[in-house]
């Protein structure tokens, strides 16, 4: 009896982090990526880093890495600027996965199909598969996204 008492106990221990994240935390989470996906269609910065904590860790699909809000604020005002990059439309995301590994923590991972960007010579790329893995903190309350990384999945040989 004490055994499993003990087992139930640990059992709950375990767990309790997972169980204590809200609907209301889930919500807040997947809302951080409607400021994202509103501030790059609108090649808003200010909107697309709300969200990021200020010693947050971001790299893209080209190996751009920017370290702290600030000098990711600059990375995207540079990459928003060209239009190249900016032309082309994200399709819906494909996918949106959310993990609370704790109660102050999260990982999503996410997929979207981005159509008709070009490259610097105005070619047409193929359509493009983009992942995004984003780890999040809560932060006195609030859900900040302390790494971001972008990769995009090549056709399969």
């Amino acid at each position: 009896m004490i055994r499993v008492l003990a087992l139930l106990l640990a059992l709950l221990y375990v767990s309790a982090p997972v169980l204590a994240q809200t609907e209301k935390d889930r919500e807040d989470v997947l809302r951080i990526f409607d400021s994202w996906n509103q501030g790059w269609a609108n090649r808003d910065v200010e909107l697309a880093v709300q969200d990021y904590a200020d010693d947050a860790d971001w790299t893209n699909a080209f190996g751009d890495r920017f370290q702290g809000k600030p000098a990711l604020t600059e990375g995207l005002r540079l990459i928003f600027g060209l239009d190249f990059v900016m032309a082309g439309d994200s399709a819906q995301n494909e996918y949106q996965d959310v993990r609370f590994l704790g109660p102050d923590t999260a990982v999503v991972r996410s997929k979207l199909v981005r159509s008709g960007q070009q490259r610097s010579t105005g070619e047409l790329m193929a359509d493009r598969h983009i992942n995004h893995l984003r780890v999040l903190e809560k932060r006195a309350g609030r859900w900040l996204i302390v790494s971001h990384l972008i990769s995009q999945a090549h056709e399969k040989r």
